[in-house]
């Protein structure tokens, strides 16, 4: 077991509110931007953490939240295009998220998500691929540093499921290729949910493997919704891989859910068309996202089967 060097805990979880310091950071330009003050991931207040693997047969969970902050005015009047993990406004919006997530992830596995300086929805509103690739350089990289420290803090013997939202997705696919052979031993599996895998990830990264069924391990789950393909948006769905959270299956055999909603897998667009289900909870967000796509419902949807495909896998990780 490895020693700790921060403590992993920032009290109650589930039933509580994270307690919101006022924390100052110091903005510092940067080629002509203003960058947020970086994290410092040995300092608990940077992350979300519930140790709920009371007996030892769960995973770590390592979570990585989607974008919540649009471009922002520093108190001189320039502009940010990146989420400030010392704001506690920022930190509230991303740790809603967080908790929500943790309320199922987080069940019998010990579940750690850090705060980050994901860039704004306006570089993604964009959708030039060059703002994008520039703008995501900084949080990927904050990301590979709150990894790093995950496995530093962590019994590194132990199982661990990576799992990201929307541009924590982007981080989930960056990371499979930011590890080493010997981490990705302990793997149990990737979920990527509203973002894409493509053949150059594939090409490049031999640790992304699809997912072919509900128990492979060492695999990279990935999937995106919408109600129609017309709806199908490049930036984020271009995936060469997908697989049904479902029924888990890789083909277009149709899974219901809750009894009433329709889920198959395009076989051409390896996306999830949903059917007999309206949506309305996702409101459309400046005719971007939640137009036709419901991008808003990756981790929400699909909770219940995301929930017991983590202790099945794991317990394939275990087993195998």
């Amino acid at each position: 077991m490895k020693q700790k060097a921060i403590a992993w805990t920032i009290g109650p979880l589930i039933v509580g509110t994270i307690a919101m310091m006022t924390l100052q950071g110091k903005h510092v330009k940067d080629d002509g931007e203003w960058i947020p003050a970086p994290p410092d991931y040995t300092d608990s207040t940077m992350w979300v953490v519930a140790q709920n693997d009371s007996d030892g047969t769960g995973a770590d969970v390592f979570y990585i939240v989607s974008t919540w902050e649009a471009d922002w005015q520093t108190d001189d009047g320039r502009i940010c295009h990146y989420a400030d993990v010392w704001n506690p406004t920022h930190r509230e919006r991303m740790g809603t998220e967080m908790h929500k997530v943790a309320a199922y992830m987080a069940d019998g596995n010990n579940f750690y998500a850090p705060f980050y300086r994901h860039t704004t929805i306006d570089g993604w509103m964009t959708e030039n691929d060059d703002t994008i690739r520039h703008r995501t350089r900084l949080p990927m990289d904050d990301v590979k540093q709150a990894f790093d420290t995950f496995q530093h803090n962590r019994d590194t013997i132990r199982p661990f499921i990576l799992a990201g939202f929307s541009q924590g997705a982007m981080a989930v696919v960056e990371l499979l290729k930011y590890m080493d052979d010997k981490t990705y031993e302990n793997l149990v599996a990737a979920y990527v949910m509203g973002y894409m895998v493509t053949t150059d990830d594939t090409a490049s990264c031999h640790r992304i493997r699809p997912a072919l069924g509900e128990a492979d391990t060492g695999v990279t789950i990935c999937y995106n919704t919408v109600k129609d393909v017309k709806y199908v948006k490049p930036l984020i769905a271009n995936t060469c891989f997908a697989i049904n959270p479902v029924n888990w299956h890789t083909d277009s055999t149709t899974a219901i859910l809750h009894d009433t909603i329709h889920v198959s897998l395009h076989s051409d667009y390896h996306v999830l068309v949903v059917t007999n289900y309206a949506a309305t909870e996702y409101k459309p967000y400046k005719n971007f996202i939640n137009v036709g796509d419901i991008h808003s419902c990756e981790p929400w949807l699909y909770s219940e089967c995301l929930r017991r495909n983590f202790h099945m896998r794991t317990q394939a990780w275990r087993n195998r």
